[in-house]
């Protein structure tokens, strides 16, 4: 099992490894998810590009890991450098961790003339991603992987929120500054959940931070709803490299969601390989 997975990372790898470069100054008058374009580098990270579950994929981490975490962008899709770091840093933990390109080659572009955002958001529903996620899932799971974890950024959360309504997907979610989530969404949530939002968002204010609180206590779902003050949608994969409080504020939340998945991945993928009998 292990060799096929392996087989298939190398098959269609492309090789990756790059620092990340500051992002342009923030364009005025754009909403919270275009104000800080980022930079696309096909060739970084750590990790490799690959295909898995008919979609091309940055992949990295152990390969012979049981725990996965599926990643899922904001609208900028896989290849931001930043994005990237962030899946080679909870690698570390561990996990190894998938990041698709949801969107086939088309990640939002404001600078492109082209671009139009209305047809993009219709070309590109969380309906659609959500019954990507479900495939990816599935061939990570054909690839002997035992236990997975989902963490949405942005447009992702939506999808994120959607794949944690079923506990036979996943065994937990963190929504990262999540995007057009709705009460409905989250009264179907069945795993444990973390909820990073922003103090500045007006995608998730705090009125609805606290709604969703008082929703998943009710429903008596393990969850943690933060809000960290002093930033803006985005903190976590959009931020100045030379700002000392973008990046520790971007690193807390980072610690913060690895924290959760080792809480509620891992953990439960050893009592899964304990109750298999010794290995000695």
């Amino acid at each position: 099992m292990i060799g096929l997975m392996l087989l298939l990372l190398s098959t269609l790898a492309v090789n990756a490894g790059s620092s990340s470069q500051p992002p342009p100054p923030p364009p005025a008058g754009l909403p919270p998810c275009y104000t800080l374009p980022p930079t696309f580098c096909p060739s970084c990270g750590a990790g490799m590009v690959t295909e898995l579950g008919g979609l091309r994929a940055y992949v990295t981490g152990p390969s012979d890991s049981k725990k996965a975490i599926l990643m899922i962008s904001d609208i900028y899709g896989d290849e931001p450098p930043v994005f990237r770091s962030v899946a080679d840093k909870i690698s570390g933990a561990g996990f190894l961790v998938v990041a698709p390109d949801f969107f086939h080659g088309d990640a939002a572009n404001p600078s492109n003339p082209k671009y139009d955002k209305a047809t993009w958001k219709l070309n590109h529903p969380a309906e659609k991603g959500y019954a990507d996620a479900k495939l990816v899932i599935s061939a990570l799971k054909e690839m002997g992987i035992s236990m997975v974890g989902v963490a949405g950024f942005c447009w992702g959360g939506k999808v994120a929120v959607k794949v944690a309504n079923d506990t036979k997907e996943v065994q937990a979610a963190v929504l990262l500054h999540p995007s057009d989530v709705t009460a409905d969404e989250m009264k179907a949530v069945e795993v444990p959940i973390a909820i990073l939002g922003a103090e500045r968002d007006n995608g998730l204010p705090q009125d609805q931070m606290n709604l969703f609180d008082q929703i998943l206590s009710s429903n008596k779902i393990e969850h943690r709803v933060k809000t960290y003050p002093g930033v803006c949608h985005g903190w976590t994969i959009r931020y100045f490299h030379n700002d000392p409080f973008a990046v520790n504020s971007a690193a807390e939340a980072h610690a913060d969601m690895i924290n959760w998945f080792e809480k509620h991945v891992a953990l439960k993928s050893m009592e899964d390989e304990t109750s298999e009998g010794p290995t000695c």
